[in-house]
């Protein structure tokens, strides 16, 4: 009986070992992106250098409602940017 028991837990601890080996802790890869990754993230997408490593950990820890506020804030102010250089460059002749 005594050799059971100890070949059960071994057992059970390797399993352990094996899983805990295998797969990230959950709560590790679902940590939210802080603001200053979103605001990198949006920058790159919208140049069009986001690096593949960078889109995969966005849609693994990002939120949709995040990257699409700004995303937008992104696209108005580089359109604000661009018509204030115009302006600015028409003005002057």
């Amino acid at each position: 009986m005594n050799d059971t028991a100890s070949d059960s837990r071994a057992s059970e601890q390797g399993q352990t070992r094996a899983r805990d080996a295998g797969a990230p802790e959950p709560a590790r890869e679902k940590r939210s992106l802080n603001p200053l990754q979103v605001v990198s993230s949006v920058f790159a997408a919208g140049l069009g250098v986001q690096s593949s490593k960078n889109r995969e950990r966005d849609f693994k820890q990002g939120r949709i409602g995040t990257f699409i506020v700004a995303g937008l804030i992104f696209t108005a102010l580089f359109i604000g940017a661009v018509y204030s250089v115009v302006t600015l460059v028409l003005s002057t002749r």
